[in-house]
């Protein structure tokens, strides 16, 4: 349960990314206010080389984010594969045991 607490922030955050990388409206990153880079602080108003720097590291930024969210998911639902082959195991030697017994009550009989 704690798991899926922790996961439900991060999918709404790899979600907006995906939405924000998706999206037309940003054009070229870095190019600087009103050249299709949007504002973002002074350097990238500024524009130039250090603006598109700037814009490189921070998609760096949500691109390692998004791969640390995947590596949580991933981690999430091999713990869950990791569950569900233990209480399968578990069933089966319940199914066993009551075959057992229904073999002992037919003997008796």
């Amino acid at each position: 349960m704690r798991i899926c607490r922790l996961l439900k922030p991060n999918l709404r955050s790899f979600f907006a990314t995906q939405i924000r990388m998706s999206s037309d409206q940003l054009g070229e990153l870095g190019k600087g206010v009103g050249k299709g880079g949007g504002g973002g602080g002074a350097v990238r108003e500024a524009g130039g080389a250090f603006g598109r720097r700037q814009a490189a590291e921070e998609e760096m930024y949500f691109k390692r984010k998004e791969q640390e969210q995947l590596a949580v998911l991933r981690k999430h639902h091999q713990e869950e594969i990791d569950h569900h082959k233990r209480e399968i195991q578990r069933l089966h030697q319940e199914i066993i045991r009551h075959e057992g017994r229904i073999r002992k009550l037919r003997l008796d009989d």
